[in-house]
């Protein structure tokens, strides 16, 4: 099976492990216990679970649920679900107990497989008619589905920020397709190790690492999660090559005591930071002490994740962007939805092989949120002469002081620039003068002496007073999703 850098990939995820197994090598190491997961023991164990769900009587794309954390376990269960051809339903373990009760509910699924540290949760959310199953222990031998590349194959909902939590819909071609953007993009090959801190319940850790590997053919270090004591020494132990992570890890790391040994610079080829924007002077800080590249990217749940990327070393990384298409195409609308002119403010939408059918039982939502055959990101931009494009910020976190839109990250952007700061988030508060007025929450480095009234001081040098945050308040921590993206809109009911 060949993958061309124009062409998306052809046939289903069954198809692309039986040829990964064929071909041999490992796909997974898990360095809680040093096992590793070769391609032909996954796609047995696999097999083992299709064949499960298909004698139970469970239908081609119905939906099963998935709780379970980053393991040999859930990876398993994952790819047996897929390679059944049925609708992998991931639960995100960090949504809180209404929402897990909603999706496991609103997904239709009958059958869940639990981690045993799950057991306990599900037992609290879990819908009449949804029952807890485990992997076969003996073998099993049935005649499978017949799939499809438009087979639905992955149902995720959204951690959206008001209502209730959108089901995206992704098929079996869509999944792969995810998985291609990220493998054109950072010219992956079987060569290549990279390292999963992301939950695989999340688009991220699923697409980009987990499916980026089975279209790339190379493997993953697939960690239980993020350690900043053990990033370094798992990178080194299992080789990788390259890693994705999102901007709070990277200010994590770099107000870390831990560095890279010499060997495991020279190995590293990129590190990938997406999910939400990289702050500049957080990106070259990282660069400059770790001598590692970064490449800042950008993805949604409903592009199966990547959209955009930054180019690999030697070619133009541009600093504050995430930078351009591979695989699919972006466009700047206006209000009018008719594209944008170089260098004009609008909202970023996405066509490609990669975007979502739908959002499950939501034709409504669906609706609103494709224009033709583009999707509407709710994202703010813009895209320069060269093709990159700059997020300017959410249209739902804008803040309207004075009737003036003001983008929250560049006041981001300027409490970043102080080196004590590890978290930075500004944010809306009503104000009966202005209508809104502008807020901050930041995280300080231990130790700190940092006041709040020089951070508004830098904010006022960088963007101006008007601009520049009212107040700032100090917390020992962020909200912040699966993914590690900091929830700005909780930051308002959080800090009262």
């Amino acid at each position: 099976m060949m993958l061309h850098p124009d062409t998306p990939p052809a046939g289903t995820i069954r198809d692309w492990l039986d040829h990964r197994a064929m071909q041999g090598g490992t796909a997974f190491v898990f360095p809680e216990d040093w096992s590793t997961l070769s391609w032909s023991e996954l796609q047995s164990e696999a097999t083992l679970i299709a064949s499960q769900l298909t004698s139970a009587g469970h239908q081609k794309g119905e939906s099963i649920a998935i709780m379970h954390p980053n393991g040999r376990a859930g990876i398993v269960a994952l790819y047996g679900v897929l390679y059944g051809g049925f609708r992998a339903t991931m639960i995100n373990l960090a949504a809180g107990r209404d929402a897990i009760a909603y999706a496991l509910d609103h997904s239709q699924a009958r059958a869940a497989f639990v981690h045993d540290d799950a057991a306990e949760l599900f037992a609290l959310t879990r819908p009449d008619g949804l029952d807890r199953v485990t992997p076969p222990e003996s073998t099993l031998f049935t005649i499978l589905h017949h799939v499809d590349p438009q087979d639905h194959a992955l149902l995720m909902y959204t951690s959206g920020t008001t209502g209730r939590p959108k089901g995206v819909i992704h098929t079996q071609a869509s999944l792969l397709a995810g998985g291609w953007t990220t493998t054109i993009a950072h010219a992956l090959s079987p060569s290549d190790r990279g390292v999963c801190v992301l939950p695989i319940y999340h688009i991220n850790g699923l697409c980009v690492t987990v499916m980026g590997a089975l279209v790339s053919g190379g493997s993953l270090t697939m960690c239980p999660k993020f350690s900043a004591s053990t990033f370094w020494d798992h990178i080194a132990a299992t080789e990788a090559t390259w890693f994705s992570v999102v901007p709070t890890i990277i200010s994590h790391l770099l107000h870390g005591p831990n560095d890279p040994d010499a060997d495991t610079k020279k190995r590293l080829r990129f590190g990938r930071s997406a999910s939400s924007a990289l702050s500049p002077d957080v990106q070259t800080a990282f660069e400059t002490r770790f001598g590692v590249p970064i490449v800042e990217t950008m993805g949604l749940t409903e592009t199966a994740a990547q959209i955009l990327s930054n180019p690999l070393p030697p070619g133009t990384r541009k600093i504050g962007s995430p930078g351009i298409p591979y695989g699919n195409d972006v466009a700047i609308l206006a209000a009018d939805l008719q594209p944008c002119p170089p260098d004009t403010e609008g909202e970023i939408a996405i066509r490609g092989p990669n975007v979502m059918l739908e959002y499950f039982h939501n034709p409504e939502a669906t609706q609103s949120t494709f224009a033709g055959d583009w999707l509407r990101t709710g994202d703010l931009g813009r895209k320069d002469a060269d093709g990159y494009v700059y997020v300017t910020g959410r249209l739902k976190e804008l803040i309207i002081k004075g009737g003036e839109n003001i983008a929250p990250r560049e006041i981001d952007e300027a409490l970043y620039s102080h080196a004590d700061v590890v978290e930075a988030a500004a944010f809306a508060r009503p104000c009966a003068s202005y209508g809104e007025r502008v807020e901050a929450a930041v995280k300080l480095r231990s130790g700190s002496s940092l006041s709040a009234r020089e951070l508004i001081q830098i904010c006022t040098s960088k963007v101006g007073a008007f601009k520049a945050p009212d107040h700032v308040h100090f917390l020992n921590e962020l909200p912040k999703g699966p993914s590690g993206k900091i929830q700005r809109m909780k930051l308002s009911e959080l800090t009262k």
